[in-house]
Formats: C-alpha cells, structure tokens, sequence
C-alpha cells in the first residue's frame, strides 16, 4: 500500500471536524512537514480561522515521530485533547493503518494529591498534620469545596484539576495538591502506585503526542531534570507568549511571609541554633522590608546584601540539618520534613541568587497594597536560555496569529535567541518565517480608525476628550463594544463614565468572573464589555455582540517597570534601538492580539478605534499599523460614525 499523501490525509482530519480545507492551512501543513523532515525550524503566522492546529497536528502525526505540543491556554489545550486530536487520530487511522496515541501533561501542582486528601496537610505551627476536612465548617465554601473534592477523587480518572466541574478556590486547591518540591516522591508514597501526577507521565511516555502548557516546557528546559518525554519534534502554539511564561518561570521571590513560614516549617525539626540563626536572619529582613521603595535596584544595598547572604547561609545550615535529623515525635515525619525542605530550599536559592549577583539578572523591589512588599529577580533575557535549550536536537515549530511584527519576523525571532532569518553559521539555529495569511478579508470586514484629533495620552488624570469620543463610537454602534484599556484604572474611569451617559449595559472585568462576564457579553448585543489584559488576548465573540474593539491608548510597558526598563537600557547599551526593540514591540504584540477581537469569522463586520493620535503622528505609528491586521485605515471620525451606525442598522434588521 502506497503511503498516504499529507493533501489526502488533511484533507481526511478537516472532514472530521466538519471543516474546508483553506489555501493558508495547507500552505501551513507543508511547511511544517518540510521543518519536520528537513530537520529544521520554523515560525508561522496564521490568522484567526486558518485551521492551524490541523495545519501542525496532521503533518506531525503523518511523520511518526513523538511531538510534544506546548500551548499558553488551558482552553486550547482542552480544544486539542478533547477535540481535535480524537477526530484527527480517527480520521487518520485507515489511511496511516496505526493508531497515534496523545496525552496531557502538565506540572505535579495540578494534580490532586492522593495523600494530601487522605492524611491532611503539615500545619506551620502545630507538628503533624490537621485533617481540613475537619477544620473546615461543611456548611462554609472551603468546607463545600473539599468535600466535593474528597468525591470526586473516587470519580476522576485524571485527578487533574481542569477537569473538576465547577472550579474550586486556589486556596481549596492548596489543601489537596503538592508542588514536585513538596513531593514525597512515589516510591515513598503510600499511594505511589495510584498517584494522579505519576499516571499522566507514565501516559506522556506511551504517548505520540504530548500536550502541555508553556510553564513545563519552560521548568523542563530551565531545571535540567527532564519533566517531559523524550521527543523529536517540539509545537510551540500561542507562542507569542512563549517568551513571557518562561521569563516567569525563570522569575524568583522572596517576601516576609514566605520567609517567616519556612521558620515555621523547620523550627521543630532542627537544633535550636540552627532554627535561631533562620529566624534572626527573617526578621532582619522583615525590617529591611517594611522601609523598602518600589524599584529597580541597579545594586544591592549593603543592608539588604548582607541579610540576604545571612539567610543565605542559615537556610543551607537547617537545609543540612533537616537532612541529618530524624525526630519520631513529629507525625507523618516525611510528609512534614518534605514541605519544611521545600519552604527552606526556595528562600535559600532566591536569597542566594540575589545576594550573588549576576549582570545578566535584574533585581527589584515591588510593594502591594494586600500583600506587602516582595523582593523580585528576573533575567533580563531569556533568549540565550531559549536557544540554548529550546532549538537543539529537536524540530521546533512555533506558531501564532501574531508573530510578524512590523512587517517581519526578526523582532520574535530575536526575543528567542534566534539571529535575523538566512544568519548563516555552525552553531545559528537555521529557521524560516512563513505568514500564511487569514481566511478573512480584512479590508472589507475591518475599518481600524484613529483619532488623530484626540489630545495625546498623559500619565495622569482622565482625558475628557477620549470619554466624549468614546461615548459617541459606542453609541453610534449601538453598544456592541469591547473595551481595552491599559489600566484597570482607565477601564472603571471609562466604565463609570459611559455608565451615566448612555443608556446600554457596561460590564467590567472584576465585578464577575471573566467566563460569566464573557458569555453575557455575548448573549446581548446591545452590552459592552470593559477590561485589561486578558480581554485583550483572551476573548472569541464572532457575530453582533463585538462589532466596536476600542484601544484607549497604545499599550507600551510602563516607564518604572523594572525589567522593561532595564531590557531597553540594555539593548540601547548595545547600540540598538531599546525602544522600538522592547516597548514597541511589546505594544504591537498586544495590538496585534486586541485588534484580533474583532473578525472572528467570515460574516463579521466591524472597527478597531484606537484612541490615541500617536498611532497617526508618532515615527513608530507606522511600525505598530504594519503589526496589525491589513484593515482599511482612516482618521475620518464622522466616515467611522457612519459605517458604526450601518453595521449596527443591518445587525438590528437581522434582528441581532
């Protein structure tokens, strides 16, 4: 029988899923085929509706080989495990006459923990253990919430936690999950053989494809001890957000409250000098804390230097001590020593780190009006770690809407690791750039209007004329508007402001959870939607009920933040451009992906407003349009009204 062709077998796996073959799909099936067998790498761009999850799962699985696909959301991991991969795997068995097997895997925290549940968590001022099912009232929504755990661990064959019906708290979580830290480790477990974690990675191993998430790909390339199977082929999906994940990863903390519980942890399971030192040592730091400034602390202050190298050094005595000591007065000693070794080694590396130092770390002080002050270290680059790490011995393909920014794919490609595509060299990555472009015509579907009129933003204080110019788009839409705004603060401003002018519903991210403020955002079109971040990468409403996305201002990093901050200075040291490398591209990225709100699927109809001139005036305002989906672009403010009131005019007569 003669081998399939990957044209038959795509077109195989879109029939499965009741979809059309799209030219920029199978553009995108090749080119990842030829990445898989050239070996080499590649980055594509593939617009909202392009199909690319089937674009790189049929070629993957038509090669043989395992490939492990990494994805920054829980929602397209659940699409590509509960979806796509089955109707694939089926559509594709008679004509590859094998079966491909996939799995999830994600880090130890998400699993439930089967000893935690059944023998209770270590308590930080008690020995032992408290039963929390005992602690907490049953009529309480902590009590509810491990009670309805404690049935499901009978029901659940994964014991992960996305797939508990409705959600608990993570503070519930805690109480029935461990970190790979914490873990007593399965062959001195007493539910070893059971364990939920072990299960999905003896799973991942069999499989021929692994789903996981950004983070564990990152702790997997970060730590050294390998977490993920053994694989040839590596899909980085989202990954745009790659970069991000792994920084955060990569990001250590130490705050008062952490410090002060792992003295707790380890206090009865040490000498008391070694317990002494520790608790010394927290309390000089505790009192650096309480005076300590938001910052960037270009050099560590001679105080702050030596209470870190003073926790340093008496977290490795009690770490040592810990390991020497056994005291059977304590029950359930290695479930207790395990959490306190965990609690102790964090602040010591951390402590450690920091008190080291390293040019290639950027080290500052945050304050939270909740939870205090935290020391934090970051690297101020993690493309050498992605290089490195990510694009040897293995094919990688990374994907997203939004990678080509600016007109190419050089300013991805350097934030990982990568020399500018054709560098030629023995120890230079080789990859290429393909943008398969949208299923959706852009120009008849999209206007993105500036204001070019508007007063341009300022740090402070409300812009009255950006209120009236957004009052007037959203009513001229008929409501139908998603709001991204650049601070919380400017989204309540604003929401609060339109709340008392016009007469159509305005929901604000926070007032409820982001799924329930999204799924009555979309149920009527006359409502509006205000919002930050997640709003500006995490909503899909094709159809009527976001015919408006509006951008309050261009989305550059703030001034005082310290890692930007210190990524632009460095790249300027360099003799490059630090702010069109770093806060330019940071503010397309995410113009890229708020813009992505509003064409979602082929009927869809509607603008982009951005509410701020510098995107017409500015040098760098034609390097941000050039990131943005090839919308017709106008600054003609009455043109925007009229086409606004159209689009709700013909919506209304579909009796939408």
């Amino acid at each position: 029988m003669t081998k399939p062709s990957l044209p038959e077998l795509l077109h195989a796996a879109v029939s499965s899923v009741g979809g059309v073959e799209r030219p920029g799909q199978v553009t995108m099936a090749e080119a990842v085929a030829h990445a898989i067998d050239d070996p080499s790498h590649l980055l594509v761009q593939a617009g909202t509706g392009t199909g690319k999850s089937l674009g790189y799962l049929v070629p993957a699985l038509a090669h043989g080989e395992r490939v492990v696909v990494a994805t920054a959301t829980l929602a397209l991991q659940r699409q590509l495990v509960e979806r796509d991969l089955p109707r694939t795997v089926d559509a594709l068995h008679p004509l590859l006459r094998r079966r491909p097997e996939f799995a999830m895997l994600k880090g130890r925290s998400n699993y439930l923990c089967l000893h935690r549940l059944h023998e209770g968590v270590p308590q930080d001022e008690e020995d032992g253990l408290f039963d929390q099912f005992e602690a907490a009232a049953p009529t309480s929504r902590l009590g509810q919430d491990l009670l309805r755990m404690r049935d499901w661990a009978d029901e659940t064959e994964t014991g992960d936690r996305d797939d508990l019906t409705p959600g608990v708290s993570d503070r519930a979580w805690s109480q029935v999950s461990v970190s790979s830290r914490e873990c007593l480790s399965a062959s001195k477990c007493a539910y070893g053989a059971e364990c939920f974690a072990e299960l999905a990675r003896e799973r991942a191993k069999l499989a021929d494809v692994v789903v996981t998430n950004h983070a564990l790909l990152a702790i997997d390339a970060i730590e050294g001890a390998p977490v993920l199977p053994q694989h040839e082929v590596l899909i980085v999906d989202e990954a745009h957000e790659l970069v991000s994940r792994v920084t955060g990863v990569a990001t250590g903390e130490l705050t008062p409250g952490q410090v002060n519980r792992a003295v707790r942890r380890s206090a009865k399971l040490v000498n008391e000098k070694a317990a002494d030192a520790l608790q010394t040592a927290a309390e000089t730091f505790e009192r650096l804390m309480e005076l300590a400034l938001p910052g960037r602390l270009e050099e560590i202050p001679e105080d702050l230097g030596f209470a870190l190298m003073a926790l340093r050094d008496a977290a490795r005595t009690v770490i040592s001590a810990i390991g020497a000591t056994r005291d059977k007065s304590v029950q359930d000693e290695d479930v207790v020593r395990k959490q306190a070794l965990a609690s102790v080694e964090s602040v010591h590396g951390v402590a450690e780190r920091i008190a080291n130092g390293s040019e290639w770390d950027v080290v500052w002080y945050e304050r939270h009006d909740r939870f205090g002050a935290a020391l934090r270290v970051a690297p101020l680059s993690v493309s050498g770690l992605l290089r490195e790490k990510l694009f040897t011995d293995r094919s990688v393909v990374l994907t997203s809407a939004t990678l080509k920014l600016g007109g190419d794919f050089n300013g991805v490609g350097a934030s990982l690791g990568l020399a500018p595509e054709g560098t030629e060299g023995d120890d230079v990555p080789q990859w290429k750039g393909i943008d398969v472009g949208s299923p959706f015509d852009y120009r008849k579907q999209g206007i993105l209007y500036v204001a070019r009129h508007l007063s341009p933003p300022g740090r402070e204080g409300t812009r009255g004329d950006m209120m009236d110019e957004l009052a007037e788009l959203v009513e001229a839409a008929g409501g139908r508007t998603l709001g991204l705004f650049s601070s919380m603060r400017g989204a309540q401003a604003a929401a609060e402001e339109l709340r008392s002018r016009l007469d159509v519903p305005i929901l604000l991210q926070g007032e409820e959870t982001l799924g329930e403020l999204i799924k009555t955002f979309a149920a009527d079109p006359k409502t509006c939607l205000f919002g930050t971040l997640s709003l500006w990468q995490g909503v899909d409403v094709p159809g009527p009920s976001s015919q408006l996305v509006v951008m309050d201002r261009i989305p550059f990093p703030r001034p005082d933040d310290p890692l930007m901050s210190a990524r632009q200075k460095a790249v300027e040291e360099g003799g490059g451009n630090g702010f069109m490398a770093v806060a330019a591209t940071h503010a397309a990225l995410l113009m890229a992906q708020g813009a992505g709100r509003l064409v979602r699927a082929t009927g869809d109809r509607g603008v982009v407003a951005v509410l701020d001139p510098r995107l017409a005036n500015a040098r760098y305002g034609s390097f941000l349009r050039a990131s943005l989906p090839d919308f017709w672009y106008t600054t003609d403010r009455n043109q925007v009204r009229r086409s606004l009131a159209k689009i709700d005019e013909a919506a209304r007569a579909d009796g939408r």
